[in-house]
């Protein structure tokens, strides 16, 4: 009998899960190094370490590190906990980094084993998913947009 590690007990990324871990930085939908060395499997050391092996496939648009600024306003605006304190037993030691769509899948190509491969396929059937219930959609939030501009014309000529 085979047995279970870690890995083996990881649940493939979905919808929901993924949703909370997509933040809205520099105008840009990204993920967080750590969350996503998560869902892959990885210590965050060691996933950064993958990423800067190969750091000639991670142009400014598919990866950049968060100022201390950025990190700052993350730690106060979402549910992320993100402690830069000195000394042993801290959360983070360097800004994380945040990955682009596009770095997504670049990382795709760099990091390997089973697990990685199953999170990778479950990523982009999720963004699948979610850029075809966007596309679905676009009519209603056309409709709901134009809809709140004629309620607010409607409420200024009163």
């Amino acid at each position: 009998m085979k047995k279970m590690d870690k890995k083996d007990e990881m649940m493939l990324v979905n919808h929901e899960s993924l949703v909370k871990k997509i933040y809205i930085i520099r105008g840009q939908k990204v993920m967080l190094d750590f969350e996503l060395a998560e869902i892959y499997g990885y210590e965050t050391k060691a996933f950064n370490q993958q990423v800067k092996r190969n750091i000639e496939k991670f142009d400014e648009d598919f990866m950049f590190r968060l100022t201390d600024e950025e990190v700052s306003e993350l730690s106060r605006s979402q549910n992320v906990t993100l402690n830069k304190s000195a000394g042993r037993g801290s959360n983070i030691k360097y800004n994380p980094h945040a990955f682009t769509e596009q770095g997504i899948y670049m990382l795709m190509t760099v990091l390997k084993g089973e697990l990685a491969v199953k999170q990778s396929k479950a990523l982009i059937r999720t963004f699948k998913k979610m850029k075809d219930y966007i596309v679905e959609n676009q009519g209603l939030i056309g409709k709901r947009e134009f809809l709140q501009h004629s309620e607010k014309e409607y409420l200024y000529r009163r």
